[in-house]
């Protein structure tokens, strides 16, 4: 009977959160209301549920997850005082003249923008404002203009530093110990958001490659997708330079501190927001409205974060309650296949999820539960951490649910279905690039 209940507390949460309750307070409600008829039943027990003080004030004193709101706070700086702008508009000058060359500039800044910031949502708005009515204009196709900015602006999804790889990294660390743990390991290792950042190096910029590699073929196959544009102006190399100079010092200060070993994620964003406010003054792009601004977007987001992770804390204990974890490892030891077989179940569960939850949600919610199982069956934790970044960001980009597709459908008025074509070979190479990381996990290293 325990079964039946985690089974309907799951079903009955991603049922509300389709309604559009939010997502915070449907977590927490629907674990309360379970945990209520549970009690009352006899088949929950209510002292699972005075773990919860102590789950709130670890979230909060978690020094891992204060880096969150410092990476939030460096990506809306950049957002806010259009810092990105103007390295777009001297990229796409610069490069504009040529055959797909404005594609080339979006990828190219895409890049940029994740290795600087981290933050979806917003570059897939910048690059859809600031891109795509110029690609529309010169004729570029629809499908592979759109196709190409909600790909370019998924990267910081798996580009370090990645918010993700920051939420992964504090779970994957607590799963990764619960594992060793189960096997009578008892000074277990550790993995840290660092090891994450320094594995998805190599994937993030293999899959930059593919999008390049991608837009080439187009250009070779189908030159009148991307036409060279109109009219382009005259740019200096000074011109050039000063709008690239920024996110290259932004990178170096925050990637390059945490991978040459000086400061850890949590020190490196602290600097990189400095840096960012420093870049926004020196450019005289600050003022006194905007500050407000950018510290009232970053408190909302921050706030809206957290409230996910204390709702997913409640979930899951209302879950472990009933013994659902119990049955998950169960149920994939039992799979017929082996370990690989109990990965791609996990890897579907978490693309479809993708549909309905923000990947805080999943990775809060979902990896706590298959993450220890997983690990103590002998996957890498680290490979484990960037596969599960590569998933998440697929469904960023998967018809009709992605998120991405939301952002981007809000500033513009193409179609959908061009919106949909567009992606789709962009998910092909994704899955490509999976399918490469398990047949060659040192590319994660």
């Amino acid at each position: 009977m325990q079964g039946v209940f985690a089974f309907g507390l799951f079903v009955a949460m991603a049922a509300i959160l389709m309604l559009g309750y939010p997502v915070a307070f449907t977590l927490a409600g629907v674990s309360l209301w379970f945990a209520l008829i549970g009690w009352l039943t006899g088949w929950f027990d209510p002292a699972f549920l005075q773990a919860f003080p102590s789950r709130v004030y670890g979230l909060m004193t978690n020094v891992t997850l204060m880096a969150v709101p410092l990476f939030v706070f460096m990506g809306v700086v950049l957002e806010k005082t259009r810092l990105a702008n103007a390295l777009l508009e001297n990229l796409a000058a610069v490069l504009g003249d040529k055959r797909g060359g404005l594609g080339f500039a979006v990828l190219l800044v895409g890049a940029l923008l994740a290795a600087a910031t981290g933050i979806v949502g917003a570059t897939v708005v910048s690059l859809g404002l600031l891109a795509l009515p110029v690609m529309l204009r010169n004729g570029y196709d629809p499908a592979l203009a759109s196709g190409t900015v909600a790909a370019a602006g998924t990267l910081g999804q798996i580009i370090p530093p990645s918010i993700v790889l920051v939420l992964l990294g504090d779970v994957l660390s607590n799963a990764y110990q619960q594992a060793q743990l189960s096997q009578g390991i008892f000074s277990p290792k550790t993995v840290s958001v660092g090891d994450l950042f320094t594995g998805a190096i190599v994937p993030g910029l293999l899959l930059v490659a593919f999008y390049a590699l991608y837009w080439l073929w187009v250009v070779w196959r189908h030159p009148h997708k991307a036409p060279p544009l109109k009219q382009t102006r005259r740019v200096s190399l000074a011109e050039v330079l000063r709008s690239l100079l920024p996110p290259l010092i932004l990178i170096a200060l925050v990637l390059g501190s945490i991978l040459a070993g000086w400061a850890t994620p949590t020190e490196a964003a602290a600097v990189g927001s400095a840096g960012a406010v420093m870049l926004a003054a020196v450019s005289r792009r600050l003022s006194w409205r905007l500050a407000r601004e950018i510290g009232a977007e970053t408190v909302l987001i921050t706030a809206m974060i957290f409230m996910v992770l204390i709702g997913a804390a409640l979930f899951s204990l209302v879950f472990k309650g009933f013994g659902g974890d119990e049955l998950v490892r169960e149920f994939l030891h039992q799979l017929p296949g082996g370990k690989y077989a109990a990965l791609g179940l996990v890897m579907l569960v978490m693309f479809m999820l993708g549909f309905i939850l923000d990947f805080i949600e999943i990775t809060y919610v979902v990896l706590p539960i298959v993450g220890p199982v997983l690990l103590a069956m002998g996957f890498d934790p680290v490979w484990l951490g960037v596969l599960m970044a590569l998933n998440l960001q697929t469904s960023f980009l998967t018809p009709p649910f992605g998120f991405a597709l939301f952002y981007l459908r809000g500033v513009t008025t193409i179609e959908s279905r061009h919106i949909y074509r567009g992606v789709v070979p962009f998910i092909a190479l994704q899955l490509l690039l999976m399918a490469i990381l398990v047949w060659q996990p040192a590319l994660v290293r």
